[in-house]
């Protein structure tokens, strides 16, 4: 007897994120327990691990800030955290002298200001259907791409109003550590007003100086593009260049023995631009986030369109203003 071949139906299959997949291509209900700790009744569905994970590693690979400071997942944009501006005095006595009380360390709480974090993009319902269309891959590159972009202007020149304050939003002075206010960083010249003075390699070695001992182990530069194609030029008297490039594939380059991160948001050499920073940013800079993201599914609002809208909540500031020098491009 023939037998006769029959055409697999839809669903016989094995399929990654099979629910999910559903809900993206044609809004099918899933149940609540395959997404547990989401709003499925309200039309929010979280985002499956993998995909989530992928959104993770772009998201370090194109916003550098993010890779080097200390990044906590919080359940709420109500976070706090306590830092100490000062140690605890000790005293000297004798054997038998009276031990009098000493001063108590003062503590400070941070508030990281946090925004809601979107991205919106849409595909045709004909490109969804399309079994050949990669939807959760697309849907993690526009994702990613998207808030990639927003983080890495908000760490460095965010206001703080509804998204996270950068670093180069604080406020600055030149004195040095323990006479200025917490949270005010430290600023050295450049030595001119739209580049570098004479001694710009003395200037370099005073920015990394002025960074604590305990801050240096970890410490990085931070700089984009065009300001570290002009270093990589400069050179020492006895003509060595002060930039070493990385000797290993995907190793940073170095100046002065220190890492150098290439974040395209900082500014570029001009008057009174902090073009160059330094310090420990894991020590320095704190980011809070929410740790899904959320996906609503819209397929009304711009027929044939289906959009989908993705939030994630970040926040982000200073947590130790020691821990992070400026170089400031003016002559005093």
């Amino acid at each position: 007897m023939d037998v006769i071949e029959r055409p697999v139906l839809d669903g016989a299959g094995a399929k990654t994120n099979g629910a999910f997949d559903g809900y993206v291509r044609s809004g099918t209900t899933v149940e609540l327990k395959a997404f547990t700790g989401t709003t499925g009744d309200s039309g929010g569905f979280a985002v499956p691990r993998e995909i989530d994970a992928a959104i993770a590693s772009v998201l370090k690979n194109v916003s550098p800030i993010r890779a080097i400071a200390n990044v906590v997942t919080v359940g709420s944009a109500g976070y706090r955290k306590l830092v100490t501006t000062g140690g605890t005095p000790s005293g000297w006595a004798s054997e038998t002298a009276a031990r009098p009380e000493t001063a108590t360390p003062s503590f400070v709480e941070l508030a990281p200001p946090m925004g809601e974090l979107y991205a919106n993009p849409s595909a045709s319902q004909a490109m969804l259907d399309d079994a050949a269309f990669d939807v959760e891959g697309w849907l993690a590159g526009e994702i990613a791409t998207e808030f990639a972009r927003a983080e890495g202007e908000a760490f460095v020149n965010g206001t703080g109003l509804n998204r996270p304050r950068g670093f180069l939003n604080n406020p600055t002075s030149t004195a040095k550590d323990g006479a200025r206010p917490f949270g005010t960083l430290q600023h050295l010249p450049g030595g001119a007003a739209a580049s570098f003075g004479a001694d710009s390699d003395e200037r370099l070695v005073d920015l990394v100086q002025s960074l604590r001992a305990p801050y240096r182990q970890g410490a990085c530069f931070v700089m984009n593009a065009a300001t570290s194609a002009r270093i990589r030029k400069m050179k020492t008297g006895d003509g060595q260049f002060l930039w070493a490039p990385g000797l290993v594939a995907g190793q940073p380059a170095t100046l002065l023995g220190y890492p150098v991160v290439e974040a395209e948001e900082m500014p570029d050499i001009a008057d009174g631009m902090y073009a160059i920073a330094f310090g420990n940013f894991q020590a320095g800079y704190l980011i809070t986030e929410r740790a899904e993201t959320a996906i609503l599914r819209d397929p009304y609002s711009n027929k044939p369109f289906v959009t989908f809208y993705a939030t994630r909540r970040v926040g982000g500031c200073v947590s130790d203003s020691d821990a992070i020098k400026l170089m400031k491009f003016s002559a005093s």
